[in-house]
């Protein structure tokens, strides 16, 4: 699904794909995509949706649970990512 709104550059999808990728490869992979999410973008939301549609058919691979782990992550902090995470509150 390349231009895919959760996936943009396809990084995820193609981890899933790699027969002999290791922890140390996904977790690059995963902050690559974290990086190339559009402005905006719920990343609580995009790791639900990769996690059902890559995660439930592969839960052996080692891509599922780092993006398991990036959502229990975001519900435990509250933390939506990107500049706007980052901004002090008023």
């Amino acid at each position: 699904m390349k231009g895919d709104e959760i996936d943009p550059k396809a990084l995820i999808r193609e981890a899933y794909r790699m027969a002999h990728v290791g922890d140390a490869e996904c977790r690059s992979i995963l902050m690559d995509w974290a990086l190339s999410l559009p402005e905006g973008q719920d990343q609580g939301a995009a790791l639900r949706a990769l996690l059902a549609r890559h995660g439930a058919g592969a839960p052996d691979h080692p891509m599922t649970p780092l993006l398991q782990e990036g959502l229990a992550r975001i519900a435990s902090t509250g933390r939506r990512g990107g500049w706007r995470g980052r901004r002090a509150k008023p």
